[in-house]
């Protein structure tokens, strides 16, 4: 369709309408703009800081504070919103990660977290797509991964590590991080992805050596339940929020059981999840100072 000329004549008198207002400084008020830009960079936080590890919840100053005191690594979560059993929320791999992703950062004592990446990629175009799945395309997802990292190395992170709780996003975590560990390794930041995160099978031994006979093979994502959902997960998602499991409305149902263990009581089931966000963490931290040593 054509576009209207008048809208063309609209467009070109408003861009120099804008540009009008707005003149070019002079390279005396260019430099006079980055000296007060220099001075906001520097001038002292006004308050206590929070004791967070996730950028979102902290102030600029507290962010640039922290950098300024060794916190250089910064962490890029990947989760998803997928379909899963008929008793676990979409958001299942975010969930799991805003309580991993807490423990890993705490564990490696100079990190933070950036906002986890909620979307996995997948085909928003096809035909038929999960009640539920809301997917980036490869090309989208590998771009915000992108720009997610170089903003993390722009605000001063000398390490940025990506790790991703869902197996579609392994292989672009992995491509865009060795793209960028190339593009900027003479400026100083060295870019990683952390397959080690993704350890379900470790999970899953802890289980049956913690004499919790789940119905599950090793590696495997369902079990005798025939759905896809498994014993790890629910005690994962419990130590975010029970209601995230339905834990309530399995209750009345008489449905507290996944693959032939019982979810109840509940305390059991949070003090395994307790055990297997230590293992994780544990194991990811291993990962990531064997990687960042050499």
């Amino acid at each position: 369709m054509k576009t209207p000329m008048l809208s063309i004549l609209t467009v070109a008198l408003l861009t120099t309408a804008v540009s009008a207002q707005r003149p070019q400084m002079t390279p005396e008020q260019q430099a006079e703009a980055a000296k007060r830009r220099e001075a906001e960079m520097n001038a002292p936080r006004p308050i206590e800081a929070l004791d967070s590890v996730w950028t979102e919840e902290l102030t600029w100053m507290e962010i640039r504070d922290a950098i300024k005191a060794g916190k250089t690594t910064g962490l890029i979560l990947t989760g998803g919103v997928e379909s899963n059993g008929p008793y676990l929320a979409t958001g299942k791999h975010n969930f799991v990660l805003k309580v991993a992703g807490e423990a890993i950062a705490r564990k490696l004592g100079n990190a933070l977290v950036a906002p986890i990446l909620t979307l996995e990629p997948g085909r928003p175009d096809g035909d038929r797509v999960a009640p539920g799945s809301v997917v980036l395309s490869q090309a989208t997802y590998r771009a915000v991964l992108t720009d997610m990292a170089s903003s993390l190395r722009g605000m001063g992170f000398t390490t940025v590590i990506m790790m991703g709780d869902s197996g579609g996003n392994q292989g672009a975590m992995k491509d865009v991080s060795a793209a960028l560990d190339e593009k900027y390794q003479a400026s100083g930041t060295r870019f990683y992805f952390v397959p080690e995160y993704y350890d379900y099978t470790s999970v899953q031994k802890l289980i049956q050596e913690s004499g919790i006979k789940e119905q599950i093979e090793l590696g495997a994502s369902q079990g005798s339940d025939r759905i896809h959902d498994e014993y790890g997960i629910d005690a994962l998602m419990a130590l975010y929020d029970p209601k995230s499991i339905r834990i309530d409305q399995r209750t009345k149902a008489n449905k507290t059981t996944i693959n032939g263990v019982s979810l109840l009581p509940m305390s059991k089931t949070l003090e395994m999840g307790k055990k297997i966000v230590e293992l994780r963490a544990q194991l990811t931290v291993d990962a990531i100072k064997k990687l960042t040593a050499k």
